[in-house]
Formats: structure tokens, C-alpha cells, sequence
């Protein structure tokens, strides 16, 4: 067990013949009471000073893990936010590509379709330009034809020989 200051001050020493001066003794003595005093007080508060800094310094170890755990975490939680960004395009892209493709097919449909009808309409103007044609045709001819001639003639030889009647 170590020394206390009380127990340096409580030293009794035995007399001896020619003994030491008590009182450069006891000087002494009260300088080493007081040195170690403060040494004892020094020690006592370097203890509380590293108590202090380990509690500290385990706050500051906590909140590291802490930070740590919360950086991993982070770290993860990003990760699986970008692969579910990088499924969602996927998924987006393939329905633009299905979509895409159906347009594609409406529209080529669509497309053949009016080719279709315009090719049908065309054969029915040529259809109509043919049948006005040979319409127009067989009205000229009538108009040419010498019958006209004969139904003036006939026209006004009723007209001479009936002419109350018209």
C-alpha cells in the first residue's frame, strides 16, 4: 500500500546519539508532505482528466460506428436505389419498344389500307372516266347522226300539215 501524506507526517523516527537536526528533519518532511500533496492531487486529476477523455472518446468511437453504420447503410441503400432505377428503365425502354412497335404496325396497316382504297378509287375513276367517255361518245354520235336531219324534216312536215296543234 502506498505512502499518504499522513502517513510521511505521523514518521516517527527513533533518537539516536547525535541524530539528525529534528527541525531540518521535520523541514524536510513537511517539503516531501507538501511535493507529495500535489503529486497525489496532480495524479487525481490526470485520473478524472482520462476518465473524462475515455468517456469521451467512447462517445466519439459510438458515433463513429455509428456514422460507419449509417454510411454503409447509405451506401446500400443507394446501390439498390440505382439497380431499381436501372430495372425501371429497362422496364420503360422494353414498353416504349412494345409501344413503339405496335405504332409501327397501326401505321404500316393503316398505310396499306389507303394504298388499298386508292388503288380501288383509281380503278373507279378509270372505271367512270371509261363509262362518261363512251357516254359522251354515243351522245356525239347521236348528235352526228342524220336522224336529227330526218326528225327536223318530219317535225315541220307536222307542223305544215297540222298547225293548230302546235
Amino acid at each position: 500500500m502506498p505512502l499518504t501524506p499522513l502517513d510521511i507526517h505521523n514518521k516517527e523516527f527513533s533518537r539516536g546519539f547525535r541524530g539528525y537536526d529534528e527541525d531540518e528533519v521535520n523541514e524536510f518532511l513537511d517539503q516531501v508532505i507538501k511535493d507529495y500533496e500535489m503529486v497525489i492531487r496532480e495524479k487525481k486529476d490526470l485520473f478524472d482528466r482520462v476518465n473524462e477523455l475515455e468517456e469521451k472518446l467512447g462517445h466519439f468511437s459510438n458515433i463513429e460506428s455509428t456514422l460507419n453504420k449509417s454510411i454503409l447503410i447509405a451506401q446500400e441503400t443507394a446501390e439498390e436505389v440505382k439497380r431499381n432505377a436501372e430495372k425501371e428503365a429497362k422496364l420503360i425502354i422494353k414498353e416504349s419498344e412494345k409501344n413503339a412497335d405496335r405504332i409501327i404496325n397501326e401505321a404500316l396497316s393503316k398505310s396499306r389500307k389507303i394504298a388499298l382504297e386508292i388503288e380501288e378509287l383509281k380503278k373507279q375513276a378509270s372505271v367512270y372516266r371509261t363509262r362518261f367517255r363512251m357516254l359522251l361518245e354515243a351522245q356525239l354520235e347521236m348528235l352526228n347522226n342524220d336522224d336529227w336531219d330526218d326528225l327536223s324534216k318530219h317535225v315541220e312536215d307536222l307542223e305544215i300539215n297540222n298547225p293548230s296543234k302546235y
